[in-house]
């Protein structure tokens, strides 16, 4: 599978994504390595699932790009919109870009490659790239699974996340696949940390689309033994795999 099934919907948490989900050092951090790995600095970037414009803003202010972001939720392209004016939003899916070919010289997709169907979203990506462009993506490792805060609350969590999130073997695959040349994966390891109020506010929102995937009969009971259980700080290793590729 390269997809989970229903699709998660971004409705009703977009008006407080960004309060949920928030720019911090850890953010910073992956930030830097797409743009360096990506060498994304002064380039024609097409951000895919741009969600509220927090990536495509940070390009156009600390990397100097030109930007456009394409996102399917139309209340998440709501929020980009009126937050970042200086880049040109258009609501549309990953596997169909509206786009010509050619049209930019970098793709980048940061944790949104799990939302789409992937083999068909990467080859829109290489279709659109330029000869000699080059796609970047950052997308959590499976292999951090089970590690997390939230996994004791959800039995079932890390089971659909596995079903969502490629494997690096997996993603290089796809890559080639979808007509890129061979590709280079780098790994990023973050220690972070999560305050007891903030942990339940995200489960609350169901700020993680996976939370929308499992059981509400399971959401409901992980969510009352979180209320009961979580300490006042919690830390857990994040994994990242920074991904590139060039195409032809």
């Amino acid at each position: 599978m390269t997809r989970s099934s229903p699709t998660p919907s971004f409705r009703e948490v977009a008006p407080r994504y960004d309060e949920l989900r928030p720019v911090d050092e850890s953010w910073w951090e992956v930030f830097e390595a797409l743009v360096r790995e990506g060498d994304l600095g002064g380039r024609r970037v097409l951000d895919v699932g741009c969600g509220t414009g927090k990536l495509a803003a940070a390009l156009v202010e600390r990397a100097s790009c030109r930007v456009w972001g394409v996102d399917a939720s139309a209340e998440m392209l709501a929020v980009a919109r009126e937050n970042v004016p200086r880049v040109r939003f258009k609501q549309a899916s990953a596997e169909q870009l509206p786009f010509k070919d050619g049209w930019f010289e970098r793709v980048v997709l940061r944790m949104s490659l799990h939302l789409f169907d992937r083999p068909r979203a990467l080859a829109e990506s290489c279709r659109v790239l330029g000869p000699g462009g080059r796609v970047t993506i950052a997308t959590p490792d499976p292999a951090q699974l089970g590690s997390s805060w939230f996994d004791p609350f959800f039995p079932s969590l890390a089971e659909v996340d596995r079903r969502r999130l490629p494997a690096q073997e997996a993603l290089e695959r796809e890559l080639t696949d979808g007509g890129f040349g061979p590709p280079r994966v780098a790994t990023l390891v973050q220690e972070k940390t999560i305050s007891r109020d903030d942990a339940l506010a995200k489960l609350r929102a169901k700020a993680f689309s996976t939370l929308q995937l499992i059981p509400e009969d399971e959401f409901e009971a992980g969510l009352e033994r979180a209320e009961r259980d979580l300490p006042e700080i919690s830390a857990y290793p994040h994994r990242w795999l920074i991904a590139t590729a060039a195409a032809p």
